[in-house]
């Protein structure tokens, strides 16, 4: 059973989030906050898996609980929920240590997917959207200081070569395709880039890749 919690300041947003999730197999509401800092508080009390996370709150915002919540519970995960597809809030929040966020439109499917899919340590963001999405805020970094792993220059070929193809949008199907490797390799190729760059999931990796000028917006 995953263990969800729903952070929203409108009462009417959680109702419908708690009645949606009531439908699903194998996923519980186990507490509601309508701010930051009951959610920060809300966590540490139930300890779900995966936090659904407003990013407009009020007393603190949901950038700011989200990097509380993974600095002190680094089992939960964040999945932030917005109103608009772009915005540099979003970007905010991945680098808060969310691992991932949705439109608060999508779909009821969608969403319980995007449950599931934060639930199992990946990236609930399409990869285009989410190429489109920081390509937009993320620029290579020139004229202010931005901390990109000093690990990036140590990579081997390969494993630079895996970290632009993230970077591009494409999936572990789509990477085997280009390089030429098994699907089986490319997830443990994937897995061993996040180890040493000391990543969470491929939104932060998109990002990395970005700031350090691996990649630039329309790149494909």
């Amino acid at each position: 059973m995953i263990k969800v919690l729903l952070v929203d300041d409108h009462a009417v947003v959680r109702a419908g989030l708690r009645l949606l999730l009531e439908t699903a197999s194998g996923l519980a509401t186990v507490g509601e906050a309508a701010d930051g800092v009951d959610a920060v508080r809300q966590c540490h009390a139930v300890r779900p898996d995966v936090v659904l996370m407003d990013l407009h709150l009020p007393v603190m915002d949901g950038v700011a609980a989200t990097e509380r919540i993974v600095a002190e519970l680094p089992g939960t995960k964040v999945l932030a929920l917005s109103t608009f597809d772009l915005e540099e809030q979003v970007v905010a929040a991945l680098r808060a240590g969310a691992s991932g966020f949705l439109p608060k439109d999508v779909s009821p499917e969608e969403l319980i997917d995007g449950i599931r899919i934060v639930h199992r340590g990946e990236a609930a963001v399409a990869p285009r959207l989410l190429v489109g999405l920081i390509g937009t805020f993320v620029r290579p970094s020139r004229s202010r200081a931005v901390t990109v792993p000093a690990e990036l220059a140590a990579l081997s070929e390969r494993e630079r070569q895996v970290l632009e193809l993230i970077a591009r949008g494409l999936s572990n199907q789509e990477i085997a395709g280009e390089t030429g490797l098994a699907v089986s390799t490319v997830k443990n190729r994937v897995s061993d880039l996040f180890t040493k760059l000391r990543l969470r999931d491929r939104a932060q990796a998109v990002i990395v890749a970005y700031e350090a000028g691996l990649v630039t917006p329309g790149d494909r």
